[in-house]
């Protein structure tokens, strides 16, 4: 982790830029630790938290829609050949496959803050041939509530952004109704923009 956090200092938003898009292409970097370091380093450095926030859901996109063809393309033989090479990564991988069975599309949105399954939803999404649309419009959800909740912590939070990860720890299983809460007032918000757009632009019979 030291060589990370030193590769963000060294080389800034564009460190951060691939670490995070790393992370998200199931590399082994811990996003809970990564995005509140990067909310940090941009406070500390006077960097904008709305030109980091978009450029962290683009290079999250990137990560995961190459896991996603990855999946797509090599389908039940590189989960096998996971299975075989990591055993560990099997109680992932069926978690992740049980959540998307039962959920669906909502499973890759909601999956971005479940332990296990936000590593490997990407591939079982993938293998299952969901709609890439559908696919990069969850994924895209899901990510932004993520991302705005842990690189918002560890901006604010400056130097002490290493809570963030140990609270995550602790409270990881509370996340899921939070997060649920998150999408709704996301979801919430835009429905009443798009209503109060239409009234303006509705002419008068």
């Amino acid at each position: 982790m030291d060589l990370i956090t030193q590769f963000i200092n060294d080389y800034g938003l564009l460190a951060m830029f691939l670490i995070i898009m790393l992370e998200y292409a199931c590399f082994p970097v811990s996003s809970e630790i990564v995005l509140p370091f990067s909310g940090a380093f941009a406070s500390a450095n006077d960097i904008n938290y709305f030109v980091l926030l978009p450029l962290s859901i683009l290079a999250g996109l990137i990560g995961t829609g190459f896991c996603f063809f990855v999946g797509w393309y090599g389908g039940g033989a590189i989960l096998q050949a996971i299975t075989t090479k990591f055993p560990k990564s099997k109680k992932g991988l069926d978690a992740a496959n049980k959540k998307f069975i039962d959920n669906g599309a909502a499973a890759v949105c909601l999956g971005r803050v479940i332990p296990l399954i936000r590593t490997y939803i990407a591939l079982i999404a993938g293998a299952s041939k969901l709609n890439p649309v559908t696919y990069f419009a969850a994924s895209a959800l899901g990510i932004t509530v993520w991302n705005t909740l842990l690189i918002g912590l560890g901006y604010i939070l400056h130097e002490n952004y290493q809570f963030v990860a140990v609270y995550y720890e602790r409270y990881k299983h509370n996340l899921v109704p939070v997060a649920i809460i998150c999408l709704a007032a996301l979801i919430l918000n835009f429905i009443h923009k798009k209503s109060k757009s239409g009234k303006k632009t509705a002419k008068p019979i």
